[in-house]
């Protein structure tokens, strides 16, 4: 069976040779920044909250947070979670802050637990975690 005639287009060469492989598209809606902080997290069950739990951020963008976490740790998706963030710097340069999030768990694999960020706000740090970060 004869092949049909390659055809014109002015997106792509002529010959197959000449065709370059196209780098991947992102399909992310927001950027992300790689960052390891301190995590805490809290799960939400049938409105009650389960003992808070530590992990490391591997990453952060304005739409979701991907984290490293204990492997038995029962993070299922579509879980309600809340997560604490210990952030980098200080507000006036003195006292300690924290970036709390509300979402869901997305997803959860050999890379860590994926959570869809609901609503997000600064805090500043509590005394019972400037007590945690003295020790440390």
């Amino acid at each position: 069976m004869e092949k049909p005639p390659l055809r014109y287009s002015p997106f792509r060469s002529q010959f197959p040779a000449q065709r370059q492989a196209l780098p991947p598209v992102e399909r992310r809606l927001h950027r992300r920044y790689p960052i390891n902080l301190e995590v805490e997290y809290k799960l939400y069950s049938e409105d009650r909250a389960l003992p808070r739990r530590s992990g490391t951020t591997l990453n952060i963008s304005s739409g979701g947070v991907l984290f490293q976490v204990d492997s038995s740790d029962p993070l299922a998706v579509d879980a309600s979670i809340e997560l604490l963030v210990r952030w980098p710097f200080r507000l006036d340069g003195i006292r300690p802050l924290n970036l709390a999030v509300l979402g869901s768990v997305v997803r959860r694999d050999a890379k860590g637990v994926a959570v869809k960020i609901t609503r997000y706000e600064f805090r500043t740090a509590s005394e019972r975690m400037l007590a945690k970060t003295a020790l440390i």
